[in-house]
This record gives structure tokens, sequence and C-alpha cells, in this order.
């Protein structure tokens, strides 16, 4: 078995590199980035519990009132149902869902569940349990009216950094978390899946993740292994609620904020899905009811950080002029290791009428932080620090919000980097669209 074992993992370690040799070369079209030696990795202790009891436990939003409620057992026979109510204990409703699993290689994944409750009431704490089992969690329901708080960081990871990200954001006051791409770092690697899971229960289920794919939630296998099996089958999110046809892409609605998930490892061109998609959602979109339009996806669009430089020009030059018709207020993204905030800024100017673009891939990856950036500092590059940390957006009313971003280095209350930003909504941008 021993032996087994020490053949899988060389096997995905050849993989694995050849891979990222790949992609390193992709990447480095423009400039050639290579990435630090991996760092020590965050070790969670494995922690046996009943085949029927409830692991992995994590929660979305689900459309208008309602909360997907996600999480894993061994026992394949453990009913998809969840059990809830405003009192600890005592649980007045009652819900069936579906449940999926998957191989990959000679790993099989545990039965996880996807159960959806609901209508719920806004802002109220929600006691809760799956399968029939305890232990009992609870949740709050985002507000139905501003203000409105998210938590955003990505590239997450599992090491120290990670943790010390975690252990900042769960001291801040938050509705809903943004997660801009790679979660896990599993990396072909499955059992990552079911750790990560584990580091992040604490606070994925109590307040909504919100995530959308990166590089590293592509595992394929050429002719073995879909590229998302694992993060499509674990991480459920509203794509269906939205119109969306794949997990990769999809929106929501918080409050008065209109919330696009685009994919950046899925096609975007003018003929995809994926664009035809985006045409449509953002044509639905009433200002009058979300003043706010936040979008976020993985690859970043203006970065002045030497790595992944050009990697997203594709997908910028198809899709930026539609967001920008739009009116978008705020873009986040992962995938460099560092922070960076952009003034409003459209097709590679300072525009008043474009979006304020948020590199944030600094969660706690394994890889290190990004340290290099371009000289001199584009004029629209307004801030930039190769720091772990998260940021927080905190949308006051239909036309003010604040962000600030905060090292990991610094207590919680510490902001590094703090603005004020205005909606469009009033901007006079003639692009800005407002349904009567």
């Amino acid at each position: 078995m021993e032996l087994k074992l020490k053949i899988i993992r060389l096997l995905l370690l050849s993989l694995t590199s050849i891979l990222f040799i790949s992609r390193t070369v992709r990447a480095g079209e423009e400039v050639e980035y290579l990435r630090p030696p991996p760092r020590k990795a965050f070790r969670l202790p494995w922690d046996p519990k009943s085949s029927s009891q409830p692991q992995q436990v994590h929660i979305s939003l689900a459309g208008d009132k309602h909360i997907r409620v996600s999480w894993v057992t061994t026992d394949k026979s453990s009913p998809s149902i969840v059990e809830y109510g405003t009192s600890t204990g005592k649980y007045s409703y009652k819900a069936q869902g579906e449940s999926t699993k998957y191989s990959y290689l000679f790993y099989r994944s545990g039965m996880i569940h996807h159960t959806v409750i609901g209508p719920l009431q806004d802002s109220t704490v929600y006691f809760y349990r799956c399968g029939g089992e305890d232990p009992e969690f609870q949740f709050k329901t985002p507000p139905s009216k501003f203000p409105v708080t998210f938590a955003v960081a990505g590239d997450l990871g599992q090491t120290g950094w990670t943790k010390s990200t975690l252990d900042h954001i769960d001291q801040c006051k938050y509705d809903v978390h943004l997660l801009p791409g790679d979660l896990s770092y599993a990396d072909y690697v499955q059992h990552r899946w079911d750790t990560f899971g584990q580091l992040v229960q604490p606070l994925a289920s109590a307040r909504p993740w919100m995530v959308t794919q990166g590089n590293h939630e592509k595992e394929y296998i050429p002719f073995v292994v879909d590229e998302f099996i694992s993060y499509n089958s674990r991480w459920k999110m509203p794509f269906e609620e939205s119109g969306s046809t794949s997990n990769l892409y999809y929106s929501f609605d918080v409050a008065g904020v209109h919330t696009i998930m685009l994919g950046s490892y899925t096609d975007y061109d003018d003929y995809s899905d994926q664009y035809r998609w985006l045409q449509a959602d953002l044509q639905k979109v009433d200002r009058n009811k979300t003043p706010w339009l936040v979008v976020l996806f993985h690859v970043p669009w203006y970065n002045s950080n030497e790595a992944h430089q050009g990697e997203a020009d594709d997908m910028m030059t198809s899709m930026e002029p539609l967001l920008y018709a739009a009116g978008a207020d705020i873009v986040f993204a992962g995938h460099v290791h560092a922070y960076e905030r952009t003034q409003r800024v459209y097709n590679g100017k300072p525009d008043p009428c474009g979006a304020v673009h948020i590199t944030i891939g600094d969660g706690g990856n394994k890889e290190g932080l990004a340290r290099k950036y371009k000289l001199p500092q584009p004029e629209w590059s307004v801030f930039r620090e190769a720091s772990f940390g998260h940021g927080e957006l905190a949308i006051i009313n239909s036309t003010h919000a604040s962000w600030s971003w905060h090292r990991n280095d610094d207590d919680e209350p510490v902001r590094s980097d703090q603005v004020s930003i205005t909606s469009l909504i009033d901007s006079g941008c003639s692009s800005v669209r407002v349904m009567n």
C-alpha cells in the first residue's frame, strides 16, 4: 500500500511539473515570471468523525432569500436534509436537497450534499444542522437594504498565512465573503480539498461564501478527468438561479449590489456562452434597485506587478467594453500574490466612468508573495504592496462606499489602504443604464 501511494504521488508530481512549466511559458510571453519555492503548508490535524456526521460545511447564496448549505459525509446513504430555525435546538423547517460524488484517479470523494433552504428573513440568525446529525451550526442572512459589508480575499490556500488571513476576517463584521479564485491549492491532490473544507468551515458555515474559479481549480488530466470536477462538485454556486449554464460564471444580488462572478478559465470571446450570458445579465440590471455593480474574476486586467503580465489581455479586450457600458463600479481579481488598487480606469487609461480595479490575491497561498513591480508605476495605479491580507468593502448607501485593505502583519482595526468610492449611478456617465 505504501509503495502504491508513493507511485501515485510521483505520477501526480510529474504531471503537475509538466503543467506548471507549460503555464509558465505561456504566461511569460511578455515578462517571464518564475515563482518562488513553495512555502510550508498549514497542516490541519485529521479529525475523524462518524460516517454520517457533516464535515466541510459551507453556505452560499441561492437566489432571493435562499441559502444553499453544502457539506460532506463519508456515509453514502446519509440524507441531504437541512433542519433549521431561529432558535437554537428548535428546527421549525426542513428542506431536502441533492447529493453527488466524484472519482479522481484513485481518490473517491465522500458524499457531497447541497440543500437550498428558504425563504429566509433578512438580517436574521438561523440555527441549523445537516443530515439530521449534530453539531448545530448557525449563520446570519445578509440585509435586504444598505449598509452591507463584503469581506474579500483571494488565493487562500492552506498555509500559516491563510490561517492568519482567516483569523483577521473573523474579527471583522461582514455579511458575505467574496473569493476571486484559487481556493484550496489542492493541485491534483484531492484530500487537500477535504482539509481546505475543514479549515474554512468555521467562517464558511456562518456567512455566505461566493467564489469563482482560478487556475489552481483546473485539475485536468487529458482523457481521464474533467478540469473542474473537484471545484464544481464541492462549491456549487447559484449559476442556474442567474440564468447561467455553467458553475464557472453567475451573478447574485445582495441588498442594493449586483455582483457578477466571471470565469477567467472558460471561453470568454464574443461568440462564447459566457459572453452572451454576461450581455444578457447586464441588460437585466436595474440600477434603481441595485445601484452598485461589482465584478469578480481571477486574472487581473490591470496589473503593474511583474507576475502574470499579459495573461488577461484577451479577456479584457472582449469584456471590458461590456462592463464599461454597464457602468461597473468595482472589479476584484486575484492571481497576482500581492495587493494593488487603481483609480477609475478604462482601456488602459484613467477614466472617471471606468471601474476601480483591485487585485487581492494575497490571501495566504503556498507560493509566496509576488514582490517585484514594474517601474515606473502606471498613472492608473494608486496603491500597491506585496503583503498578505484581506479587504473589506462597506457599501453605506446607494452612492457611497468605503474600501479598506488590512495587512496580516497589523492588527485587524489597522487599515493599510483606505479609500471612499462613489457609485457611478449619479456620476453623469451616459453609459450607465438605469431602468425606469
